[in-house]
């Protein structure tokens, strides 16, 4: 596996990392399993979040007898001070470490979140204090809005940049990504596989070994998963043209339905949990049916509040016909749940 160089940090670190999202539903030791045949592969980047039931601690186990060769990055979804504090000594905890490799404001995607964390007494004052102690080394951000996340780039304080990134979701290469780039922040590239979308690994990984300055972290919950990932990256292949038209083909047959998480459409007037809603079909892909109902199911009953007035659909970027996908999904939602 080849090494690249996070940015202007000192961490060198596996061209491909682990997103630790798909491990949840798995039982501790299938779970410790999956981690483990990653590192003998050679991956050495694992990323988690406080906010995914077991993950951290389930990768704690997993890297512990390892972790002076390993690179590990969490989150905090707190925008105040002393969540973010309390949020690093449970992920310390969790993940059985006394640091953190990389710390990472969780999805701040839009002007209010970004000001809430920056602002005195927020959550970056916190993080750059327990890195001034050694419980963190680098401080990141995560973000699903290009607007925000150039923001949070031109103030300097963000060493690295986890980003949404694969063939659907390319327009961080317009302005996004070459910022990052000339300011040496290390681009994490987040759901390379679309969040579970996207099941073509081929023309996936194909398309991101394009961009060898983002480094993608796909959700692994089976070895054979990561085997067919590495492969392609130990014997690297062009796009084809064959494999371009494919990708217009999904393009095409996922571009009206897709949704970019980019969250313009919040907040809804009337309390509607849009982007949390729309994630039903990359969860149900991904997690258990207990995962899903216990993620997903206040924000799924919110979509009863839904008055059509299209506001969202104005804000969308996208043109997504939000007020019908809110339907959809809640359908199968209700379905899904009689599991």
């Amino acid at each position: 596996m080849k090494t690249v160089r996070l940015g202007a940090t000192a961490l060198e670190i596996s061209e491909i990392g682990f997103g630790g999202i798909p491990i949840i539903p798995l039982p501790r030791d299938e779970a410790v399993s999956v981690v483990r045949h990653c590192l003998d592969l050679g991956i050495t980047f694992f990323d988690t979040a406080n906010m995914y039931p077991t993950s951290e601690e389930k990768l704690g186990i997993a890297l512990k007898p390892d972790r002076g060769k390993v690179v590990i990055a969490t989150k905090t979804a707190q925008r105040d001070a002393k969540g973010a504090a309390d949020h690093l000594e449970l992920s310390l905890r969790q993940l059985q470490t006394d640091w953190v490799d990389v710390y990472q404001l969780h999805n701040v995607s839009n002007e209010d979140a970004l000001k809430q964390v920056l602002a005195p007494q927020g959550a970056y004052e916190a993080v750059a204090k327990a890195r001034d102690a050694g419980k963190i080394r680098f401080i990141g951000i995560s973000s699903h809005s290009i607007p925000t996340a150039i923001a949070a780039l031109k103030t300097g304080l963000f060493q690295t940049l986890q980003f949404p990134f694969n063939f659907i979701e390319n327009d961080p290469v317009q302005e996004l990504f070459p910022l990052a780039t000339q300011n040496q922040v290390g681009i994490i590239g987040m759901k390379p596989l679309g969040g579970g979308l996207l099941e073509r690994a081929d023309l996936c990984f194909k398309f991101l070994q394009q961009h060898p300055y983002v480094v993608p972290i796909p959700g692994i919950r089976a070895e054979k998963e990561i085997d067919e990932i590495v492969g392609l990256y130990r014997n690297p292949q062009p796009l084809f043209e064959a494999d371009l038209t494919s990708i217009e083909e999904i393009r095409s047959d996922v571009g009206e339905k897709f949704c970019h998480r980019c969250e313009y459409c919040m907040p809804c007037p009337q309390g509607v949990q849009i982007s949390s809603v729309l994630m039903l079909r990359p969860a149900a892909k991904r997690l258990s049916c207990e995962n899903v109902k216990g993620w997903l199911g206040a924000a799924m009953e919110t979509v009863e509040q839904c008055i059509e007035c299209g506001e969202c659909e104005q804000k969308c970027p996208y043109n997504l016909p939000i007020s019908d996908l809110l339907k959809e999904n809640l359908a199968l939602f209700n379905q899904y749940a009689r599991c």
